[in-house]
């Protein structure tokens, strides 16, 4: 076994255990140009309307689509969209589109940064996985008749090199476990990197609740949050027995952020209705529906149907913020253990509707939570100034 340096030593003691995006890339993406932010536990982009927040956002989320395997067209019903406004097709009619990342984790910095053809048909032309100044992985559209890429990845046995034709609509990092045998040192660099990146992507929720969707009853299913947060009555039915620690701490969040004396938050089912088909519901019965109240403590309960826009808001992303991937809907690494793993929440709009108590009580969460490593946040807002007393927060500022 080889001994480290002490500077080396010092050096993988400071890498983090969790895999973590650290760096967005947009080289060529709609309203962004070779643009490069960083990211840290807690990150928000701020600027006016137009200034590219939201598809910063997007680039990201496409990015850990892709890295948990989806396929290019699902990742990308509208690619034109993606295409920077005045790119100019070439010789062939093509345009297209460049994002990229950065994941530190146990293996070091390790870059990730994909070429895509948005015209005139949707496909990956280029793939470049590097780490330590070395290329791991590399692909390339050679035959633009062919469905496929030429990808070589590192080797470092008898031959330095691997090539092997990959498909052009999905990302060839997370297949490299598939292809990639891990016989030579080369190899076993290749797949802890693309493991590395893989995990950093996956976990990720994006959300922007909706109060619209949030005021009503819901029927009871799989309890697991989805985006806009309109089945948050469903998911509070659950949580509140399943972690009392977790739920007081909402409750406290609560309080904080909504008008009034709020003692409890909670669901409850709803009665049913006469004459419901199948006989379920009936006088007296219940109609599979749950409504979620605040307890005023006076005997009065008050339904979120009753609240505002902002409060509303609050409530959700605090709930998105206190709880973790098994109640959110959200695709995980299940192959690597969860102390091994980050959820990352994306919220487009983080401080749409809320007023200024609200806003810094919700980044003062969000901060708290961040600190302790098993959550990320990267949230776009109109103006971070409000923001600037809060420790651990990464203001990105978008110009116009």
């Amino acid at each position: 076994m080889t001994a480290l340096s002490p500077g080396s030593r010092a050096q993988a003691e400071a890498r983090p255990d969790r895999p973590s995006v650290v760096e967005l890339r947009l080289t060529a993406f709609a309203a962004h140009r070779r643009a490069g932010f960083p990211l840290g536990p807690l990150s928000l982009f701020a600027g006016p309307s137009g200034s590219g927040k939201s598809s910063a956002l997007r680039a990201y989320e496409a990015l850990a689509r892709l890295g948990g395997g989806a396929e290019l067209d699902e990742v990308f019903p509208d690619p034109v969209a993606c295409v920077p406004e005045r790119a100019r097709p070439d010789a062939q009619r093509r345009r297209g589109f460049r994002i990229g990342c950065t994941a530190d984790g146990p293996e070091g910095p390790v870059r990730l940064d994909v070429a895509v053809q948005a015209e005139p048909e949707l496909r990956i032309v280029g793939e470049r996985l590097t780490a330590g100044g070395l290329t791991l992985l590399e692909t390339a559209l050679r035959d633009p008749g062919r469905r496929s890429v030429q990808a070589a990845w590192h080797t470092a046995g008898s031959s330095p090199v691997t090539r092997a034709p990959l498909p052009d609509d999905r990302l060839g990092t997370p297949l490299l476990p598939l292809r990639v045998a891990g016989k030579t040192d080369g190899q076993r660099q290749v797949l802890a990197a693309a493991e590395q990146m893989v995990v950093a992507l996956r976990s990720v929720f994006a959300c922007d609740p909706l109060p619209r969707s949030m005021r009503g009853a819901v029927p009871l299913g799989a309890g697991r949050l989805l985006r806009g947060c309109g089945n948050l009555a469903e998911v509070l039915w659950r949580t509140r027995s399943e972690c009392g620690r977790r739920h007081g701490l909402l409750v406290d969040a609560v309080r904080a952020g909504c008008a009034g004396p709020v003692r409890d938050l909670l669901a409850e089912r709803q009665p049913g209705g006469i004459g419901r088909i199948g006989g379920v519901g009936g006088v007296g019965g219940m109609d599979g529906t749950v409504q979620a109240l605040l307890d005023r403590g006076d005997g009065l309960r008050t339904p979120l149907g009753r609240l505002g826009d902002g409060e509303l808001r609050y409530l959700a992303l605090s709930l998105v913020l206190l709880t973790g991937p098994g109640v959110l809907e959200v695709d995980t690494a299940g192959e690597v253990p969860a102390a091994l793993q980050t959820l990352t929440v994306l919220a487009d709009g983080f401080d749409r509707d809320l007023d200024v108590r609200q806003r810094e009580g919700l980044v003062r969460l969000a901060a708290r939570m961040c600190e302790r490593g098993h959550i990320r946040l990267v949230g776009a807002v109109s103006d971070a100034s409000w923001a600037a007393g809060v420790g651990g927060v990464t203001v990105v500022d978008l110009e116009p």
